[in-house]
């Protein structure tokens, strides 16, 4: 089965200049913040393509001249980069533009603001769907609270490994965050399986300030 990795790097990043406005902090995108001698997006991405994928897509949409002058040089002939038109939606539109532009059986969804899951936590998540039974019924997902097959969708999110048509089935004509979406998923009888986590670190998405600071200590 091939699977391809969609990174979503298109988000407004307010709580993130609203704390550095705070603390009197130049404003920058969070995801060219420096991070493990790169940037936040930049390991995300070296993560992904070292995981067992066939391909990536980084979808950009706010600030995305921003972050490509900072990264693209450095990935144009490893990553294919689409731009969300119009940029102002919400994260379900920015998965399914980028899902739209492969052909994989199987995605990998990880959102650019997660660096610290490894590559071989994202490994798992897909050799969980190839090893199940029924690989285009199951979504592997990270865990947020338990491990193993799991009898909600409350709270999860990003990272997980979904079938890529059927998935787009459900993104289609949303306009919405993800959690109501994956509930709606489960409700419909798919098997939801959680991952865990090589460490705490890998639950923490940076939104904030001092999300950035934790992950750096």
């Amino acid at each position: 089965m091939s699977i391809s990795t969609i990174i979503t790097a298109a988000g407004k990043n307010s709580r993130m200049r609203r704390d550095q406005v705070s603390r009197n902090l130049e404003v920058k995108n969070k995801l060219i913040l420096p991070f493990e001698n790169k940037t936040v997006i930049e390991t995300t991405i070296d993560n992904a393509l070292s995981a067992n994928i066939d391909e990536c897509i980084v979808v950009l949409g706010h600030y995305s001249s921003e972050i490509k002058e900072v990264i693209y040089d450095n990935y144009k002939d490893h990553v294919k980069f689409i731009k969300n038109n119009p940029v102002d939606v919400g994260l379900s539109t920015s998965l399914f533009n980028g899902l739209s532009n492969i052909d994989s059986d199987f995605a990998l969804c990880v959102t650019a603001d997660q660096p610290t899951v490894s590559t071989e936590t994202l490994n798992k998540l897909i050799s969980t769907i190839q090893e199940c039974e029924n690989p285009f019924n199951t979504i592997s997902v990270l865990r947020r609270r338990k491990t193993g097959f799991l009898d909600t969708a409350e709270g999860l999110g990003m990272p997980f490994v979904a079938p890529r048509l059927n998935l787009m089935k459900y993104l289609e004509n949303e306009d919405d965050n993800l959690n109501p979406i994956l509930r709606k998923i489960f409700d419909d009888g798919y098997t939801f399986y959680g991952v865990k986590e090589k460490n705490k670190k890998e639950l923490l998405n940076i939104n904030h300030y001092d999300d950035y600071l934790t992950l750096l200590d």
